[in-house]
């Protein structure tokens, strides 16, 4: 038998090379082994990476390229990916690898797999491998799948803001591709570390008047980043309670035989809010935060009013509804609504709704038969304190408004509605600064000012054809009188102290205010 096989191989010509089908490939052999493959037609030997032609000829492209993300403690975009591959026995044998990533790292080596480093944090490149040896290099593999590509996160920037006994922490930056589990922040003086899970944290504990700076880090699967600089500097202080009243501009009445204007909507946190609301909560403030006042304008429909700065809820009010009037006869809704207006028609025209926990609705206008009993009317607005009244055959008044539980002032009318009959009869002004309507050549009047008074509806002929503008709005802040305000540019306003407290009525504008 083996002198068969033995005459077999010198029959072969090939030096004793053994021989046969590749399924006669020795079973176990040793790197350098080399055996002529009948099925193929070729001598081949036998590599760390397989058997391959033994002819001089260049590799194949590498096959079946996967990469792996290395993300344990690799620093903040210097993440590393290892690329393994499978060499291929078509061509000749490799001597070495390069692999390419997509996003430009390159990386090199004889075996499988190879690390690339350098690759930024949340890339995700994809890769490709040749094969070189001393015949020439193979073309690139296909590429592999994308990776994306994780390192710890980036340290972060930290930013304070001052509170009670507290102060808010704004932690930003990049995540390093993995997602934050924990942030750790230190107070300094004290020493204290707390942590959270997101951003921004509330870190408690503090001393009022003492002055704080805060270094965080963050983590993340891949391990911790390094402390941040200190933040900006906070002195966390004693909140103060203000109360308030926020009105905004009234509702302007308009034309002929129009409807009055409503009132703006009316806010405030003692005593009755607008529409029978109950009072709202006192604001909760922070001494050296600035906090934004918009003082609405008088108007056809008047213009909001507003409070809002950091950590409370911004408190809108509602500008006034317009007047309905000969063309539009429907009265517009807003903080308290316009009342209807007339038309030529024997008919109702309807006024405006109001706001909830801020005005009353307008009263219904009417058409009229020109006799008498008949006259065409304007209907009153809606005001802080009431709903229009009812048209009578004398009274097209707007409704009442509500005297401030704050300074004592009345705010809030309606517009009394225009009417077609004679100077004696016209809708008077709600109380609180609502305007008179018009008569029959009788002009009406406007809103009065920081009432957030409506405007009169205009009358029916003549002078009286003309509508009238609502009142502009007003903030009223009270203040225990130990704390000083500082009134930014862009707001007009005056100071007055009422026992324990100040109080002042900012009149007009936008700007800023603060307390110290």
């Amino acid at each position: 038998m083996e002198g068969g096989i033995m005459a077999d191989l010198r029959a072969s010509g090939l030096g004793g090379v053994p021989k046969g089908a590749t399924a006669d490939r020795p079973a176990s052999p040793s790197v350098g082994d080399v055996f002529y493959n009948g099925t193929l037609g070729y001598q081949e030997i036998y590599s760390p990476f397989g058997w391959f032609p033994l002819n001089p000829i260049a590799p194949a492209a590498p096959t079946s390229v996967v990469g792996t993300n290395v993300g344990t403690s690799r620093a903040y975009n210097n993440g590393a990916v290892s690329v393994a591959f499978n060499a291929n026995p078509v061509g000749g044998v490799p001597a070495s690898f390069n692999v390419t990533a997509s996003t430009g790292q390159t990386g090199s080596g004889a075996t499988s797999p190879i690390v690339l480093t350098g690759i930024a944090s949340a890339a995700t490149p994809t890769f490709t491998v040749t094969s070189t040896n001393n015949y020439g290099t193979s073309s690139a593999s296909s590429a592999s799948s994308a990776v994306t590509v994780t390192t710890i996160p980036q340290t972060p920037s930290v930013s304070a803001t001052g509170g009670n006994t507290q102060a808010t922490i704004t932690i930003t930056g990049a995540t390093g591709g993995s997602a934050i589990t924990q942030y750790s922040i230190t107070s300094n003086p004290a020493t204290t570390t707390q942590t959270t899970s997101s951003s921004p944290y509330t870190f408690t504990g503090l001393t009022n008047g003492t002055a704080y700076t805060f270094t965080a880090t963050a983590t993340n699967a891949n391990g911790t980043s390094a402390a941040s600089s200190a933040s900006n500097s906070v002195t966390p202080e004693q909140a103060l309670t203000v109360d308030y009243v926020i009105i905004a501009g009234g509702g302007g009445g308009v034309t002929a035989i129009g409807g009055g204007g409503g009132a703006g909507g009316y806010r405030t946190s003692v005593g009755t809010s607008g529409g029978g609301g109950s009072a709202e909560s006192t604001l909760t403030l922070l001494p050296n935060n600035n906090y934004t006042c918009t003082v609405g304008a008088g108007g056809g429909n008047g213009s909001n009013s507003s409070f809002s700065g950091p950590g409370i809820t911004t408190i809108t009010s509602i500008g006034g509804g317009q007047g309905g009037y000969r063309n539009n006869p429907n009265g517009q809704s807003g903080g308290s609504g316009g009342g209807g207006g007339s038309n030529e028609a024997n008919a109702t025209y309807p006024g405006g709704a109001g706001t909830a926990n801020q005005g009353f609705a307008g009263a219904d206008g009417k058409g009229g038969n020109n006799s008498p009993t008949g006259w065409h009317m304007g209907a009153g607005g809606g005001g802080a304190g009431e709903a229009g009244p009812v048209i009578t055959s004398t009274s097209t008044r707007g409704g009442n408004g509500l005297t401030s539980s704050i300074d004592g002032i009345a705010r809030g009318g309606g517009g009394g509605g225009g009417t077609q009959y004679g100077d004696t009869t016209f809708g008077t002004g709600g109380s609180g600064g609502g305007g008179r309507g018009g008569g029959y050549f009788l002009p009406p009047t406007s809103g009065q000012a920081n009432t957030g008074g409506g405007g009169g509806g205009g009358g029916y002929a003549g002078a009286g054809e003309v509508g009238s503008s609502g009142g502009s709005g007003v903030i009223v802040l009270r203040y225990p009188n130990a704390k000083n305000i500082s009134v930014g540019a862009g707001l007009t306003s005056s100071t007055t102290t009422s026992g324990i407290y100040k109080i002042t009525t900012i009149t007009g504008g936008t700007g800023t205010v603060s307390w110290t």
